[in-house]
This record gives structure tokens, C-alpha cells and sequence, in this order.
């Protein structure tokens, strides 16, 4: 069983052929010949669609599953999430899906998967959520900052050339106090062992991630290139 990852994307379109060669990359961190997947889309309302969208993507390369919580989560929650090899968090409202995870435990189980080797993986709202913190739009379209789950220090940004106030907005969050972290643009995904974070990966030409943080009175913002595979 390999130790401890989380991969976020800054960006990804489940299915999409451009994805394919990333999304075989992100299966082939459990090492397993068909690993089982489970799909949390709790962000997203649980949309059918969404789910449809992953079983579809993924039906030939992983034995998938998915996680609900209406009406209720399964009698055995932490088996159940415990029994699979890669979880992957979908897009959407980052709060609601944390108060609802913390309601019935999840917080606590994912930090066991976690630590047990399970691979944490998500985009958007399943990128942010594994940090100290994130900035959202859960609140609204104007962008703030929130608590996450804290499995990895200072926060994390999706997003960040697929929306122009992405970039502005984090630097303004950064400079008023919120910790430093990582940035990532659409179809970038940050690959971390621990707390350590190995590479930026991408599928897509151009690509990067970035490291932000509060030096002296300014932000600065280190590059970080994104590996193409």
C-alpha cells in the first residue's frame, strides 16, 4: 500500500479525451491494475449527472463506486470508504459539502483513509478541501476565504487561469493574512506525499502551478512547472 497522497486539480473535465492520459496517471498512483474509485459528489448536490459522467469515464479502468448522503450515508461509513483504493471529491459548494461531511464523520474517516493510504484526489472543491484553507465561491461569486480540513498546511487556489479574479483575489486574501499555499491552473493537478509536495502534473500544453505566499509587504509568486504527460 503506498503511504500518504493527495492529488487536487486545478481544473478537470471528467472524461474529456484530453484528460485521459492524466486521469491513467492518477490511477496508477494506487497500484492497482483496477483500483476501486469511490466519487463524493456531495459539493455538487449529489447531481445524477455528474455522477453518470464519472461511472462513464472511469468504467473501464476502475471498479467505481460513489458515496451519497441523502437520504442518509451507509450503516458502515468508514468501511465503506476504507474499502477503496482512490477517493476522488467532485466540484461544486466546498462549505456545504464540509458541513455535511463533518456532520456524519467523514472528516475523521478521510484522514484515516488518508493516513492508510488511500489516495485523496478532487477538483475544485475536491482540490481546496484537503488544505488548511481555500478560497471559495461557496459564499458567493465575489470569492472568500474558509477553513478546510487541514490534511496539508496553508491553502490551496483552483482555477487559477480559468477565472480572472481568481489570481487578484488570492493575492488580496494572502496579503491580508490568510496563510500562503498553492495555485493551479485548469488541468494542472499538484501531486503531494505527506505534506510534501512532489510535482505538478498536467495533460495540456502551457500549463503551471504556482506557489504564493506573504513576503515582507508584498505577495510573491513562485512558478511551478507542470511535468506534461
Amino acid at each position: 500500500m503506498p503511504g500518504p497522497q493527495i492529488v487536487g486539480f486545478g481544473g478537470h473535465q471528467v472524461g474529456a479525451p484530453e484528460y485521459r492520459a492524466l486521469e491513467d496517471w492518477l490511477l496508477g498512483l494506487t497500484r492497482k491494475e483496477r483500483p476501486r474509485l469511490l466519487f463524493v459528489p456531495t459539493a455538487a448536490a449529489e447531481d445524477p449527472l455528474y455522477v453518470v459522467q464519472v461511472f462513464d469515464a472511469f468504467k473501464d479502468r476502475a471498479d467505481v463506486s460513489h458515496l451519497e448522503f441523502f437520504p442518509w450515508p451507509p450503516a458502515e461509513l468508514r468501511d465503506f470508504v476504507l474499502g477503496h483504493d482512490l477517493v476522488y471529491v467532485g466540484g461544486g459548494n466546498t462549505a456545504n459539502m464540509l458541513a455535511i461531511w463533518r456532520e456524519h464523520g467523514l472528516d475523521e474517516i478521510l484522514r484515516e483513509a488518508w493516513q492508510a493510504g488511500v489516495v485523496l484526489s478532487g477538483v475544485s472543491a475536491g482540490m481546496i478541501c484537503w488544505f488548511e484553507g481555500g478560497v471559495t465561491d461557496s459564499f458567493g461569486p465575489q470569492l472568500e476565504a474558509m477553513e478546510c480540513l487541514g490534511l496539508i498546511p496553508g491553502s490551496a487556489c483552483p482555477h487559477y487561469d480559468g477565472e480572472e479574479n481568481r489570481r487578484p483575489r488570492f493575492h488580496e486574501l494572502v496579503a491580508g493574512g490568510f496563510p500562503g499555499g498553492w495555485a493551479a491552473e485548469d488541468g494542472v493537478a499538484l501531486h503531494f506525499d505527506g505534506w510534501e509536495l512532489r510535482e505538478a502534473v498536467t495533460a495540456l500544453p502551457g500549463k503551471a502551478a504556482y506557489r504564493v505566499a506573504l513576503e515582507g509587504d508584498g505577495v510573491v509568486e513562485d512558478l511551478i512547472e507542470a511535468r506534461q504527460i
